[in-house]
């Protein structure tokens, strides 16, 4: 499954590419969630449809998608335009004005389990993944001004979260460092992943952080494969 967080470039602009000849790798209909919408932006199936509708979508090639029948790529006849196909998806839409968490996916011992958390007026999620007696929390961005994500990543092995403003900073969309470490420590997880990072003095932020979370942290990078402890 592909979870979506929320509609803000940063986040979402990578999915076509993603989904680019994916029906060359995969067959059956891959199961995608996002969350609803309102009025700073669509809901997630709106979304889709404003990307992928074969006739008036920003990549019309990938309308399958959708549910286009045709697929498998060239020139299709009765359109007379080039189709490349991807694997069809199969799309949820999460309510992000629920208070508790929302059940998205469950499978072959795998739980996914969505929360709303505060990021401005963006409707976001944070999902929480469940296999056997693992489980890791991706936050996604948020101010961190809601309690029950506390409750939503209570003891989980890894949380991931966004480290992307500066110590000090007064902005609504996202936490600051400390706000991350005390989140971290309040919901008693096996260790802190940080990403997402903005443009400012990261060795600052990761001691503003520290001075609230005193468990394992990790500084995130890409590609990086990370042990659960």
């Amino acid at each position: 499954m592909v979870g979506i967080s929320h509609l803000h470039p940063d986040h979402v602009s990578d999915l076509p590419a993603f989904l680019w000849l994916s029906h060359e790798v995969r067959k059956e209909p891959l199961k995608i969630f996002g969350p609803t919408g309102n009025d700073a932006a669509p809901d997630f199936a709106t979304f889709l449809n404003r990307l992928f509708d074969e006739k008036s979508g920003a990549f019309p090639v990938l309308g399958s998608a959708l549910g286009d029948s045709y697929g498998g790529g060239g020139v299709r006849p009765d359109i007379g335009r080039v189709v490349a196909g991807g694997v069809r998806l199969d799309v949820g839409v999460i309510d992000a004005a629920k208070a508790e968490p929302s059940l998205v996916f469950q499978r072959e011992g795998t739980t996914v389990t969505a929360q709303r958390i505060p990021h401005g007026n963006m409707p976001t999620l944070a999902y929480r993944v469940q296999t056997g007696n693992v489980s890791v929390v991706f936050s996604s961005d948020q101010n961190g001004t809601d309690p029950k994500f506390v409750e939503f990543a209570k003891g989980a092995n890894v949380l991931i979260m966004h480290l992307a403003v500066a110590p000090g900073t007064d902005v609504p969309l996202h936490a600051t460092p400390a706000i991350v470490g005390r989140i971290a420590q309040e919901a008693g997880v096996g260790q802190l992943i940080v990403s997402h990072f903005g443009l400012f003095n990261l060795d600052a932020a990761v001691a503003d952080l520290r001075k609230f979370y005193s468990g394992p942290l990790i500084v995130g990078a890409d590609m990086q494969c990370t042990p659960v402890q």
